[in-house]
């Protein structure tokens, strides 16, 4: 049996093209650039809700799985 074949009936369905570019450079750089910047900023100053949202940038990619969200 081909395990490639089965995985769409048993709810498995790999990623498209257009997300794993999408996760990758939109998702990945841009949102983790950003992050970065910000939870950086947020330890200089001392604002904790900064930190906050700079690690939920960071992280945002990959508990995301809608393309289009990203």
């Amino acid at each position: 049996m081909d395990k490639l074949a089965a995985a769409p009936a048993l709810g498995f369905a790999l990623p498209t093209p257009a997300y794993l570019v999408g996760a990758l450079l939109v998702g990945a750089l841009l949102f983790g650039l950003i992050g970065l910047a910000a939870y950086r900023y947020g330890g200089k100053v001392g604002q904790a809700q900064t930190k906050w949202l700079g690690l939920a940038l960071m992280l945002y990619p990959y508990a995301i799985s809608a393309t289009w969200w990203l």
